[in-house]
């Protein structure tokens, strides 16, 4: 086995950069360990089966994704600016992945959610449970906006599900076509859907048709 201080680790590393470049259904364990420098053994010891092992993936990475989301949504600047910052930082980390493999690799959840979510029934749940999480964080943020009168919506909670649903198809189109470039239109399409009524960060908000 592979030293214990290190051997989760680096299997929960070496299966989530896998995921990322070839999906879930294709890997199978014993390549996941060829990658972690790990023997079989190793695996088994901290998880009884791949799906364990994904769930894992998940979790860890939407530990370290919510810790993000949290210090960019919960900051002390505007709500709407603070939304920017999030999309800003998610085209900021694709441009990275791809200088990093080359090519864009798209949402680690969106990803398993096309992939697995009509297989794997526990997969499917903790998705849901981390999209609902993304969501409530951001309905939050556009009930701040429109207390002060920033944006205009009727229900924050639907509008903060067609942010979130925005920003993950957008991260799609990258990952389809490899170009970050297709994240530019972020910032104008969640204006749009929330009916933003000032210029923000410099930038002028689309008109508002007439209600």
């Amino acid at each position: 086995m592979g030293r214990t201080s290190d051997a989760k680790e680096r299997i929960l590393s070496a299966a989530q950069m896998l995921i990322e470049l070839r999906g879930y259904s294709a890997l199978g364990v014993a390549e996941i360990c060829k990658a972690a420098g790990v023997p079989k053994g190793s695996f088994y010891y901290f998880f009884s089966s791949k799906e364990d092992l994904a769930l894992a993936v998940i979790d860890e990475h939407w530990a370290a994704q919510r810790s993000n989301w949290d210090r960019i949504l919960r900051n002390d600047d505007p709500p709407l600016q603070r939304l920017r910052q999030l999309f800003e930082a998610t085209q900021a980390d694709q441009r990275a992945g791809q200088q990093s493999c080359g090519t864009v690799s798209g949402c680690l959840f969106g990803n398993l959610t096309l992939e697995m979510s009509n297989q794997t029934e526990a997969l499917r749940v903790r998705l849901q449970q981390i999209f609902d999480a993304q969501v409530d964080m951001v309905d939050k943020v556009i009930a701040e906006a429109r207390e002060r009168d920033e944006v205009i919506v009727a229900d924050t909670h639907e509008a903060a599900r067609s942010v979130v649903a925005q920003l993950e198809g957008q991260v799609l189109f990258a990952k389809l076509y490899n170009n970050t470039q297709r994240l530019d239109a972020l910032w104008t399409n969640c204006l749009a859907i929330l009916g933003a009524t000032a210029s923000v960060g410099g930038q002028e908000a689309p008109v508002t048709p007439a209600r």
